[in-house]
């Protein structure tokens, strides 16, 4: 019975990788923020001002899926570093583990780390994270998916934002602190993290707050905040969204699951079996893949896409999934009624990411052979810690999810300036004249009066 086969199903891994295509998707269909002028640079205090300035405007056009080339290749790039990171997260001992992350969150966040690196630093971190070679591209990208994501939809809510947080004595350039505003809509704001490092840890976790409807809070632990800090780096993406075809709460059912090390546990799984559960819906050999979409009018579609295999393993399907193979299945969809069953699930996921982006090819950023000259135009600068939280709630209305990243940054080294000495010869001393050719003493006394 078709029932009987999904409710089999490994839950927590199925239900991992069903959340984590959902902001994977959210990059690909959505568009990104009007950005607002710079103001003074964060040497200067780096204060907001009233001065408006032209907004940068991509200058690639859209093609017929209304994307344009710099949009397309930003969605490309991380897509890419989506599932680099999912198969390091999925790499434990634990098959049982859920994981749920926001790839655009966390490049996004690394977009406004990489404007300021320089050399083999910049290297690293493009590579790692796939972005496009052209820095302008770069920018065009992040700015058009931006404001397409904070152009809002009447019917859901999706929103992105970034902000610099720089401790108020620190000079940073005015370049960076202006590209910061222009493309990514990134405002600075000055904290005093020398002699306040709670008080402005507590100020950066109420914007992720705020930014995520409540959503991820503790954002930054405490303690990682120090008076070393010198710059944390933030973004936060918000989602809610009802199905088109919403799921009636009274068909929903407790059903067994089957986890991926074969534990059978109990879930509520929802379902549509009725004539109109028309879904976008391909299959092959070794898997089942279903799209479904979430209600909208002017902004973009937005849709969940699950993959499920044929059978309980999942990692035989993880192992040749990419996202040029994710572009092909989904290329394979079409429209037709499908028996659905799926069950509702709630995730909270947190990952101190800094190990794994070294192990994934990006170490120099995190040693004090870091170059963050583009920052601040000194190499004083490395990254300490990369947090990373989200939060998914898939039932049968539809799907909130939300993200948060923060970078914090530090100096490498503390160089303690060497005071200029005083030799105030004003008590008895002891003096000796020397042949300083072989270090022979020939001349040796002590002053205890020299009245």
């Amino acid at each position: 019975m078709l029932y009987d086969y999904y409710s089999g199903m490994e839950r927590k891994l199925f239900a991992a990788l069903a959340a984590g295509v959902l902001l994977i998707c959210l990059a690909v269909f959505a568009g990104c923020t009007g950005t607002p002028d710079a103001g003074d640079g964060a040497g200067d205090g780096a204060k907001e001002t009233a001065k408006q300035t032209p907004v940068p405007q991509p200058t690639t056009g859209p093609d017929e899926s209304g994307a344009g080339e710099s949009e397309k290749a930003v969605a490309s790039a991380d897509n890419m570093f989506a599932f680099d990171l999912y198969k390091q997260l999925t790499a434990g001992d634990n098959p049982d583990e859920n994981i749920f992350f926001s790839p655009y969150s966390i490049s996004s966040a690394f977009a406004l780390v990489y404007e300021g690196a320089k050399g083999g630093t910049a290297d690293e971190i493009q590579s790692v994270f796939h972005f496009p070679e052209g820095i302008k591209v770069l920018r065009d990208g992040f700015l058009s998916i931006n404001s397409g994501i904070n152009a809002g939809d009447p019917d859901y809510e999706l929103s992105v934002a970034n902000a610099l947080w720089a401790e108020e004595t620190y000079s940073f350039l005015d370049d960076y602190i202006k590209t910061a505003k222009d493309y990514y809509s990134a405002d600075t704001t000055n904290l005093d993290f020398i002699n306040q490092p709670e008080e402005s840890r507590l100020t950066i976790n109420k914007w992720a707050e705020d930014e995520t409807h409540d959503k991820i809070k503790d954002l930054i632990p405490q303690g990682m905040i120090d008076p070393l800090t010198r710059l944390v780096i933030t973004n936060a993406v918000y989602f809610k969204g009802d199905w088109v075809k919403q799921f009636d709460v009274n068909n929903t059912h407790e059903a067994a699951f089957t986890t991926a090390s074969g534990k059978s546990v109990t879930v509520d799984m929802m379902q549509r079996t009725d004539e109109d559960a028309v879904f976008g819906y391909m299959e092959n050999d070794d898997l089942q893949m279903l799209k479904m979409p979430y209600d909208h009018d002017s902004g973009r579609e937005l849709a969940m896409y699950v993959i499920l295999p044929k059978g309980n393993d999942l990692k035989a399907v993880e192992e040749n999934l990419d996202a040029d193979r994710l572009t092909e299945l989904k290329g394979a969809i079409a429209e037709k009624e499908v028996k659905v069953f799926f069950p509702k699930f709630k995730l909270e996921t947190e990952y101190s990411l800094s190990k794994t982006l070294a192990a994934m090819g990006m170490p120099v950023a995190f040693s004090d052979m870091a170059d963050f000259s583009g920052m601040d135009g000194t190499k004083s600068l490395s990254i300490s810690d990369v947090i990373h939280k989200a939060y998914v709630d898939v039932n049968e209305e539809g799907t909130e999810a939300a993200a948060a990243t923060a970078v914090v940054m530090r100096l490498t080294a503390v160089m303690d300036e060497e005071p200029v000495p005083v030799f105030l010869a004003d008590h008895p001393f002891i003096f000796m004249i020397e042949d300083t050719d072989d270090g022979n003493i020939l001349f040796m006394g002590k002053v205890s009066d020299p009245a």
